[in-house]
């Protein structure tokens, strides 16, 4: 895929896996994301565990990948990978982070639920490498 389909994909999917390590250990969890087009997804981390486990490996991972994927009744298929470090946000990059996920996340309705607080748990992946793929007609 060229930079315009896999920026298609992200801006279409929504939805896809976080993958984070800590000491070692792999991590994913499906999220929702937002798409900055160009170069920054966000994610808010809700309903946190009490043992706070994503955000244990968000702060610990030196570089996330995040995949997102989309599959056609016809069995074709499209699935763009990004890699980069992963930030919490601060309160001042809240508006940027909230627009870019309520253009695409999925279920961003759950974002008026959010109540914003003075270190909001949202995250920032700076995409530094992305690959696309696709199988078949889209």
């Amino acid at each position: 895929m060229d930079d315009a389909e896999i920026d298609a994909l992200l801006t279409e999917g929504g939805m896809g896996v976080l993958s984070m390590s800590a000491e070692g250990v792999p991590y994913g969890v499906p999220l929702s994301f937002g798409y900055d087009g160009h170069d920054r997804l966000y994610f808010v981390f809700l309903d946190a565990s009490t043992e706070l486990r994503k955000e244990s490996y968000a702060e610990q991972t030196t570089s996330a990948s995040f995949t997102t994927f989309d599959i056609g009744p016809d069995g074709s298929w499209r699935s763009v990978i990004v890699a980069g470090p992963l930030d919490r946000i601060t309160i001042d990059e809240w508006d940027t982070a909230r627009e870019a996920m309520a253009d695409n996340a999925y279920q961003s309705n759950l974002l008026g639920e959010y109540e914003l607080q003075e270190n909001p748990n949202v995250w920032r992946l700076e995409i530094q490498q992305r690959s696309g793929r696709a199988v078949g007609q889209p």
